[in-house]
Parts: structure tokens; sequence; C-alpha cells
């Protein structure tokens, strides 16, 4: 069975903490000029879209979502498991931002710059750097940038490259990457010390230890309900499999049939199915009877 902490017991690599320190838009501001190395006058988060704020929006979203006054937008989100195809992950938060600004009405040309930004608790490309960049550039000439408007960033608390970028980034990285009881120590910081004020204050939040009970609840709903969907679809794929051969002991299955059946994906309805299979003379008389 799962561990389940208390509020009390995250520390900033929790994304629930980790959304609710952000959801104070100096704090995103300060994260965002450091990660970017430049000056930000003011950043808004959408807290429409967070658990945290609006325990009512449906899909669990774990991301930071937020704009500048350039209308450059934003999308952090911590990783603490390494898992395949980060990447493609990117892409896919890129896109997201993309399709919703165009829905609203946006042109192609009037899209803003984006940001993807992932802070991981590994290595994410195992070069021992602390901070990763990506964006577009030409293969033939590599001074040659696309300017698409989409940069991807992945930040690493496994870095080693100290000489390499700045000492505050360091430390941030080395507070993420801190447990429980490390996390709560001087990391002669002041942007740290300003995140650990504002950690200690959603914790003494008793309005916020309620929304993350219902966070955690959530939680375990989507994940009973993807273990049931998982089970499900097993079963139906096993069922599949007997239907599919047994018609073919009975002869050749066209085309067009096998694809109504991979189509079916109700365990019940193939076992009627099956049933009937059992009974057929022909693969004519089975997809007679299945129609009739």
């Amino acid at each position: 069975m799962r561990y389940k902490k208390t509020l009390k017991e995250l520390t900033i690599k929790d994304n629930f903490l980790f959304g609710a320190v952000m959801s104070d838009e100096e704090n995103c501001r300060c994260l965002l000029e450091l990660i970017l190395g430049t000056s930000l006058s003011r950043v808004k988060v959408n807290k429409e879209k967070s658990i945290v704020y609006h325990p009512g929006y449906k899909g669990i979203r774990l991301d930071v979502y937020a704009g500048d006054e350039n209308n450059t937008r934003y999308n952090v989100e911590m990783q603490t498991l390494q898992k395949p195809a980060l990447g493609k992950r990117a892409r896919y938060y890129h896109s997201q931002i993309d399709m919703e600004l165009l829905q609203a009405g946006a042109d192609y040309s009037e899209l803003p710059d984006t940001y993807v930004i992932f802070i991981c608790d590994f290595d994410p490309f195992g070069a021992g750097k602390y901070v990763y960049s990506f964006e577009n550039s030409c293969r033939e000439a590599k001074d040659v940038k696309l300017r698409e408007g989409s940069k991807s960033i992945f930040l690493s608390t496994r870095g080693t490259n100290f000489q390499e970028v700045s000492q505050p980034m360091v430390k941030f990285l080395d507070y993420v990457g801190a447990n429980l009881k490390s996390s709560t120590e001087d990391f002669e910081d002041a942007f740290v010390a300003r995140l650990q004020r504002s950690v200690q204050s959603v914790k003494e939040s008793r309005e916020l230890e309620e929304r993350y009970m219902l966070f955690e609840e959530m939680l375990r709903d989507e994940r009973a309900e993807g273990k049931a969907e998982g089970r499900a679809k097993g079963k139906a794929e096993a069922v599949l499999d007997i239907l599919l051969d047994i018609l073919q002991e009975l002869g050749p299955v066209s085309a067009d049939l096998k694809e109504k059946i991979l189509a079916q994906s109700d365990a019940e309805i193939l076992r009627s199915w099956v049933k009937v299979a059992i009974r057929a003379q022909s693969v004519e008389q089975f997809e007679k009877d299945i129609m009739s």
C-alpha cells in the first residue's frame, strides 16, 4: 500500500506543496527570473487550472501555469521520478498551451512565446548539468534559429557543473533535492529562505490542509479508476484472442470482420460472441448471427 504523506511531511518537490507555494506570484516571478536569468516586472499565475486552489477543476494538474507582462506563457512542473519520453511530455505541454489559445480565437501569428520547465530530482540526460535548455535551430547552420517561440528547460538537482551556473541556482536545486529534515536548514540564500517561509505558511493553513486531503482523495480515485480500466482492458484482450482463434479454426476471417471485432472493447459483448462462434458452423454464420 502506498504511504500517504501528511501535509507537514511534504517538501517543495512534492507537487501539491510546490503548486501552493508557486501560487504566490512573487515566488513564481522570482523562480522564473532565476531560471531565465532575466528580470520580470509581473507574473500572473493561473489558479483556475490548479487543483490546489480550484478543487472542482476536471483532471488533476500537477503543474504551475503562468504568464508575464510580455504575454509569454510558462508551464512549470516538478518531476521526482524519471519517466520515459520527458522530451515528448514537453512537446505535449507546448501543444496544449497553443491549442488553448487557438481555440480561444488567437491567430497563429499571435501565439506567444512558451516555456515548458521541468524541475527534476534526477539527471534527465545524464550529462551532469544543472540546467539543460532546448530550442529549435538549423542542423546545417547552428546559428540559425527557427524562432517559433517554444523553449524547453530541464533543471536537475544532480548537477555537478558548479562553475557554469549561478550560486543561487545551485542553492535552489540543493533545496529542492533536500529531504524533509535538511529542507529546513539555512541555505544562505534569500530566495530559498523566502520559499521556506512560504512552505511553513502553507503547512500551517487549515484550509490548505483540507485541500491537500481532497487532492490525495482525487489521486486515489484516479489510480483506482486506472487500475480498473487496465483490468477490464486486459480481460477484453484475452477474450478477443480466444474469439479470433475460434473463428480462424472455422475459416478465413475477412479484414472487415476482424476490424469490427478489434473495435469492440466490451468484454461482456466479446464473451457473448465467443459463445456464438462456438455454436457457428462457419465464419459466415458467425457474422450473420452477431448482426441479427
